[in-house]
C-alpha cells in the first residue's frame, strides 16, 4: 500500500507531519523502542511503531528508510522535532493506542 493511501485509511492516527515521499510502499509494521536495534533490523518501508519521540528517532527512521513513524501511547514530538521532521520530509503520525494495537491496525490495513 502506498504511504499516502495508508495515511488516509487509518483515522486512529493523527498526522504530525506528512512527509515528502507519499508514493513509497508501506511494507510491514515494525515495533521497537531500542534505537540501535531499530537502526540495524528495521525493514525498508516499515511503518515504525515506537514511543521514542525525539530527534534520534527521526534520524533512525531516515537511515533505515522507514516509510513513516507512528508514535504510540500518546508520545509526541516537540516543536523543534516536528520542524526537523518537516525539514527531512519524514512522515510522522501519533496515536493514544498501545504499540501492539497500532501495529495490529497497520497489519490489517496492509492485508485487507
Amino acid at each position: 500500500m502506498l504511504l499516502g493511501s495508508f495515511i488516509d485509511s487509518i483515522s486512529e492516527f493523527e498526522i504530525l507531519n506528512k512527509g515528502n515521499d507519499l508514493d513509497r510502499e508501506v511494507t510491514v509494521p515494525y515495533c521497537c523502542d531500542l534505537l540501535s536495534i531499530a537502526m540495524g533490523r528495521m525493514p525498508q518501508g516499515a511503518a515504525w511503531v515506537t514511543v521514542m519521540a525525539n530527534t534520534n528517532a527521526l534520524a533512525v527512521a531516515s537511515l533505515a528508510e522507514a516509510a513513516c513513524i507512528i508514535l504510540a501511547e500518546g508520545s509526541n514530538l516537540d516543536g523543534s522535532d516536528i520542524a526537523k521532521a518537516k525539514e527531512k520530509g519524514i512522515t510522522v503520525l501519533r496515536s493514544e493506542l498501545p504499540v501492539f494495537d497500532c501495529a495490529l491496525l497497520i497489519y490489517r490495513r496492509l492485508h485487507d
